[in-house]
């Protein structure tokens, strides 16, 4: 392998506080301690000279690897062929529960499966970013590295009667390398703890024996409460099970991504920090959650969600640390050449001080649905909403920066406009549904007049179809939620309109673009891939569309993208090479929305889609359009 491996080549695994990241060939190349959010022990992915990484391979060459999920579970098992024998490195981290700690535990467990196998070991932190030296020491029962306030402590899995790790050597920098020559049957390993330095202790094959049973029944338990038996259960339930992985259970926040610095375009700058929680996702997070049955996920972000608008007040902030703390600020790491020398490599993130108008309509509509499902808002909360809609009364109609978070300038953003449409008309329903008071008088001729606005300015008469924003002829794909969210009819002649304006110009067989940077300058240089969600939620609406055949053969062909074990980075580039902070929550959530909408399309459960035997020909609606375009 190359001295990057490609980002798909990864499986993830995690404890609900922090995550990391294991290529096909057992190494552990991105792991962040004790938070998502927190420095970096291992960042290879970043730097493979200065990163740090832990490393289990065959030392018999050549070998072969694959990678599997324990069934329906975050268990990672990379299996290893080699002439002589076969072995397995199985990891996982122990659910962490909901007290914040210092203190995670990466399982890394060994086997050999047939014949023999000699494991080669690394293991080489590179603590705060790679900026902070440590100091190693070893026992009969592991090692320890010391790095101040940071530690992390190998603890061995041995059996009476072992050596100590054979032929270990540590050399200048504090890293540890081992062989360890195992035979068919034979489990062994090694636990990483995370916190303060702590001598080794003795581990047996039965604790973590244990440790994996009981982790293996907290995700089946957890899997059960689905509701989902569509179509395609197994790739809406990883995506279900990468959602969980990517929320820091203390708080109930998702992060956008588990890493920072992945590149959307390979050597380009877009490079940015996702190790956050945005409103958006976390709202958008709420509707797929409660559609498969996860209500518990669903009322601990919704809590999240009012204790940001409870806590900051108004205008809301556009993404929080975990722990609803606002400070993000952006820094680059100088050091780190970034991944495949694509640099800046940055922390941090300088977007959180935007002006996006649509988070408040994710936000009421997530509050909507909640409710609908009986977690109903309370008092304290409705006088959040109350002073928010306050807020948006008076700007709404401001020029922002837009859902895509570019820098090269406000902007009057249809998107934007469409989802502070959706705010009132939230806003409206609850209080209705509820009898709640507040200035509704005053909603509805908000909301009416965006109505009214979007019609005659986001609508543009020469490109028949809705723009990116009201002083450009750009298409944006973001609009293609505007069905979604009720805006649109979704059979209306001027959004089927829209729709194959959009295949024409942004669809690429069945991936889609965000949006042409050449004829939108977003204030970056270069280019990037195509956007995975946009894949998705296109998908949702040529089903909301009633054109089920071309919904199905898109959502097929967009499987075919997800890696090895149904993982999706941000984008996807002209060579079908994942891009991107991976994996991405946005697309797994996109994926399930467009599964449960192609379900109940297909069904003929769906009131938006059409009845058996009325279904479109998937060239009707581009041919519809096509006439409609100058």
């Amino acid at each position: 392998m190359t001295d990057y491996p490609p980002i798909a080549d990864h499986g993830l695994i995690g404890d609900l506080h922090t995550a990391a990241l294991v290529t096909l060939d057992g190494t552990v190349d991105w792991f962040c301690s004790p938070r998502f959010d927190s420095p970096s022990v291992f960042a290879a992915l970043l730097d493979h000279r200065r990163g740090g990484h832990c490393r289990i391979r065959p030392a018999q060459r050549p070998f072969r690897s694959s990678q599997m999920y324990f069934p329906d579970t975050a268990i990672l098992i990379t299996r290893f062929s080699t002439d002589i024998g076969t072995g397995e490195v199985i990891d996982f981290m122990p659910p962490a529960g909901r007290d914040s700690t210092d203190d995670h535990r990466l399982v890394r467990m060994l086997r050999c499966v047939r014949g023999r196998i000699t494991f080669e070991i690394d293991v080489a932190p590179r603590f705060d970013y790679g900026r902070r030296t440590h100091v190693t020491t070893t026992t009969a029962d592991g090692a320890t590295f010391d790095a101040g306030d940071l530690g992390l402590t190998l603890h061995a899995v041995r059996e009476p009667g072992d050596a100590r790790l054979a032929q270990v050597q540590l050399t200048e920098d504090g890293d540890l390398h081992g062989l360890l020559p195992l035979s068919a049957g034979q489990v062994r390993g090694f636990v990483l703890d995370t916190g303060a330095p702590q001598p080794p202790r003795p581990v047996r094959v039965a604790d973590i024996e244990e440790v994996f049973d009981e982790t293996v029944h907290f995700w089946h338990t957890w899997l059960a409460r689905s509701h989902y038996r569509g179509r395609w259960r197994e790739m809406v339930h990883r995506s279900a099970i990468t959602l969980k992985l990517l929320t820091y259970a203390p708080t109930g926040a998702l992060i956008a991504a588990p890493t920072a610095g992945l590149p959307e375009q390979l050597g380009g700058e877009r490079n940015w920090d996702y190790r956050y929680t945005w409103i958006r996702d976390a709202s958008f997070s709420i509707s797929s959650l409660l559609a498969l049955g996860f209500t518990d996920e669903a009322a601990e972000f919704a809590q999240w969600l009012r204790a940001r608008y409870r806590d900051t007040g108004e205008p809301l902030q556009i993404m929080y640390r975990v722990d609803g703390t606002a400070q993000l600020r952006e820094e680059i790491l100088d050091h780190f050449e970034g991944y495949r020398r694509s640099s800046p490599v940055r922390i941090g993130n300088d977007a959180s001080g935007q002006r996006q108008l649509d988070i408040y309509g994710e936000l009421l509509d997530s509050i909507d649905q909640a409710d609908r499902h009986g977690l109903r808002v309370g008092h304290d909360g409705w006088q959040s909403i109350l002073g928010l809609l306050a807020w948006l009364t008076e700007h709404w109609d401001e020029p922002e920066e837009g859902i895509w978070e570019t820098r090269g300038g406000r902007a009057d953003y249809t998107y934007g406009r469409v989802m502070s449409w959706v705010a009132f008309d939230r806003a409206l329903r609850l209080a209705d549904r509820h009898s709640l008071p507040g200035p509704v008088d005053q909603w509805r001729i908000q909301r009416d007049r965006i109505h009214d606005q979007l019609w005659s300015r986001g609508w543009n008469s020469r490109r028949h179809a809705f723009v990116q924003h009201y002083d450009t002829e750009v298409l944006d794909s973001s609009l293609l939620r505007m069905v979604q969210v009720g805006f649109v009819a979704p059979r209306d002649p001027r959004w089927l309109s829209t729709l194959a304006a959009m295949r024409h110009e942004l669809v690429a067989d069945s991936l889609v673009h965000r949006y042409d940077p050449e004829a939108s300058p977003d204030g970056l240089r270069g280019t990037e891939g195509t956007f995975s969600l946009c894949s998705f939620t296109y998908v949702t609406a040529l089903a909301r569309a009633g054109n089920l055949g071309q919904a199905r053969l898109v959502f097929e062909k967009m499987l075919t993208y997800a890696n090895h074990v149904g993982l999706y980075a941000e984008e996807i580039a002209l060579t079908g090479e994942q891009l991107g902070n991976f994996p991405q929550a946005f697309t797994h959530l996109a994926l399930i929305d467009a599964a449960l909408a192609l379900d109940a399309a297909l069904d003929g459960s769906d009131d938006a889609t059409a009845r058996p035997g009325s279904e479109p020909g998937s060239g009707e609606l581009v041919e519809f359009a096509a006439a409609r375009m100058p």
